[in-house]
């Protein structure tokens, strides 16, 4: 074996052992112990808690929950080498596509955590064979993730797809959405919370700084009386 050789053999180890400790410490990142403090009820809030209907949480997919890119994408948002979290084959107008799926951090334990809290629903603007497929994932046998909505039941207005809440359930005093895209909620923007797109960002806390909100969102009477107040946080569309 030459120099040359040598060096592109080294390269090709070096490059291996790199890979193994990012996904050694994604995993670490991902599955890190976080715990929310859960204060027990006093018998006043829990009677309050009991006279009020259970709520429902939209939830968003993509950039929201987690990122994923397919095959034949040119231009990733995640940086190479970075190993996904799943991935999915699926066959696409008869074509198998892979899509690496990316979870945003904390994610699983907002899930364990919310749906003890409200009714859960997906509502995604992806094909339902990919969107499906991740919410499979995610639920993990939980059945939390009981109720989707795909592409096919939103609206397409002015060329982007629209989420309606009404179609999920007409009482709006008593369901809201998780959408990273103010366009997906621009009809219900009282019925939303915003949160920053996610792609890569090991370090992301958004969904667990988002519980205390959601824990004391459940004793409202109506989440507009509170959400709507933060409509300055909407990105305009």
């Amino acid at each position: 074996m030459g120099l040359r050789g040598f060096f592109v053999l080294a390269a090709k180890i070096w490059s291996f052992i790199c890979y193994c400790v990012r996904r050694q410490a994604r995993a670490i990142i991902q599955h890190q112990t976080v715990r929310y403090e859960h204060i027990p009820l006093s018998p006043l809030s829990k009677h309050r808690l009991s006279m009020l209907k259970r709520k429902t949480l939209v939830l968003d997919l993509d950039e929201t929950l987690i990122h994923s890119h397919h095959d034949g994408v040119l231009r990733q948002t995640v940086k190479p080498g970075v190993p996904p979290d799943f991935v999915l084959k699926v066959t696409i107008d008869r074509h198998p596509v892979r899509f690496f799926v990316h979870k945003r951090p904390h994610v699983d334990y907002f899930l364990q955590i919310v749906s003890q809290w409200y009714d859960l629903v997906v509502f995604t603007a992806s094909m339902e064979i990919y969107g499906a497929a991740v919410a499979d994932k995610l639920d993990n046998n939980r059945g939390i993730l009981k109720r989707r909505y795909y592409r096919q039941h939103c609206n397409l207005i002015l060329g982007s797809y629209t989420k309606d809440l009404s179609a999920i359930n007409p009482d709006l005093s008593s369901i809201f959405i998780l959408d990273n895209s103010p366009v997906a909620y621009r009809s219900y923007p009282n019925n939303a919370i915003p949160i920053k797109s996610w792609f890569s960002d090991a370090t992301d806390t958004a969904l667990l700084c988002l519980l205390p909100l959601l824990d004391a969102l459940r004793f409202s009477t109506d989440v507009r009386s509170v959400l709507g107040r933060n409509l300055h946080l909407h990105v305009p569309w």
